[in-house]
């Protein structure tokens, strides 16, 4: 402040200083009467002291609004500061129902097709199409449970948890909810994809049109005729341990974890046309196939298949494939040997009849690629199944739009012993005998004229 005031000093009289001033007005006051006009004119200090005071009122006065201003900045930078901050230490903000209806209402059409579906199938699994038509079909049922969530957000939570097999409380604590209200949601659109969309979208080909096309795709990959399917079993991993007071065994599949038996068959495209959980991971595949709905289906006669072929003097109905755990039925048929011990003719049936199985042996993998879930299945043993299930349906609409693959997830090789012929299979395993033998023959002198 000093040194302004004496730069303005300076500046209105540079010949003098402050000293000389002083003396030379206590001279002049003394001999003399002060007028108005001798004011202007005077060597007196205070014109000077006048417009030195004035001077600096004024430059004090156009630096306090630079003050405000400043002090305003920096007041607004802080406080974005700390909103920034505070955004970023509540990651559940980006999991709201706000930025979801931003992300599916206006972010989701800024963004070109394949770089939409993308960013969807990274989250829910599925792209956005697909997505739509989970949320079409389950709307009117999810409206009925009179859910205080938006239907498409709560669809959306589940499916981020059965495609990164997230726990009931890690997506509590992302979406900012209580872990039995996100069971609750989870058990209910589960329940309603296992239910209400399982007979539209998994389906035995009865159909003529399907048929067709299932068994001369499988005959294109096999040179077996008539062939509509392959059956395989997998194990669901149950990460919560299931009732103490049962026996450990029960759950304990053939690689040594608790789990569940997932049943399964695949048609050509690796879409599921049966699907059954009914059996503990300890159960071997022959008795689940039997116990399962399919095979009474089958047995009776209630699937009835419009396709007969004729193969040396047998009458060949559709029929599906499986390995040397199933039992050797005329709608089942199994390999020869699982050591390749049989004739020339009976190997190469055996080849033929393990490459239209491994169709659904890839059907798993991508089933547990894409849903991590059924990898380690963290829901109550309860509800296990109806999830399993769910994941199934959600498979075959991905696979039905033609949805990329993901990575496939590898089971180690499973083995075990042929099942024992049963009483009341005899008469179907002799005529699935006789029947195996035919196509074997048929195949090899097919294959051996070319």
């Amino acid at each position: 402040m000093l040194s302004n005031l004496l730069h303005l000093h300076n500046s209105l009289d540079p010949t003098t200083s402050l000293l000389s001033d002083a003396l030379s007005s206590s001279s002049s006051s003394s001999s003399s009467a002060s007028t108005p006009s001798s004011l202007l004119h005077s060597s007196s200090i205070a014109p000077l002291l006048f417009f030195t005071i004035a001077s600096v009122l004024s430059y004090v006065t156009s630096t306090r609004p630079s003050l405000t201003t400043t002090t305003t900045t920096t007041t607004n930078n802080n406080n974005n500061t700390t909103t920034t901050n505070s955004n970023n230490n509540n990651p559940s903000s980006d999991y709201s129902v706000s930025a979801f209806r931003a992300l599916s209402t206006e972010h989701i059409w800024s963004l070109e097709a394949p770089l939409r579906d993308a960013h969807w199938r990274s989250l829910y699994g599925l792209s956005y199409p697909v997505f739509t038509t989970v949320v079409d079909k389950l709307k009117p049922h999810i409206a009925l449970s009179n859910l205080s969530l938006p239907s498409d957000y709560a669809v959306a939570m589940v499916l981020s948890r059965l495609a990164h097999g997230l726990s009931a409380k890690t997506l509590a604590s992302r979406y900012s909810l209580d872990p039995y209200l996100v069971s609750k949601i989870t058990n209910m659109v589960t329940r309603l994809l296992a239910t209400k969309l399982y007979p539209e979208f998994i389906k035995i080909p009865v159909g003529r049109r399907r048929l067709l096309e299932t068994t001369q795709a499988f005959e294109e990959l096999t040179s077996l005729p008539n062939m509509c399917g392959a059956i395989d079993t997998t194990p669901v991993h149950l990460r919560n341990n299931p009732n103490p007071n049962t026996n450990p065994n029960f759950y304990r599949c053939r690689y040594g974890y608790p789990s569940l038996l997932l049943q399964v068959v695949s048609d050509h495209k690796k879409i599921f046309w049966d699907v059954c959980v009914k059996a503990p991971g300890g159960t071997d595949d022959s008795t689940h196939f039997r116990d399962s709905l399919l095979y009474h289906r089958l047995t009776s006669g209630d699937v009835v298949w419009d396709k007969v072929i004729s193969v040396r003097g047998h009458h060949v109905r559709p029929y599906v494939v499986g390995d040397w755990c199933f039992p050797l039925l005329p709608f089942l048929l199994t390999p020869f040997s699982p050591s390749g011990m049989g004739t020339p003719a009976q190997n190469l049936f055996d080849g033929m009849l393990m490459k239209g199985r491994s169709v659904v042996v890839e059907a798993i993998a991508l089933l547990k690629g894409r849903w991590k879930i059924l990898q380690d299945l963290n829901t109550g043993v309860r509800h296990a199944p109806q999830t399993i299930v769910a994941c199934c349906v959600l498979h075959n609409l991905c696979q039905i739009a033609r949805e990329p693959e993901p990575e496939l997830w590898k089971e180690p090789d499973e083995s075990g012993p042929p099942p024992r012929v049963m009483d009341s299979e005899k008469s179907f395993y002799y005529f699935g005998e006789n029947l195996r033998q035919a196509l074997a023959d048929d195949l090899h002198q097919k294959l051996s004229s070319r």
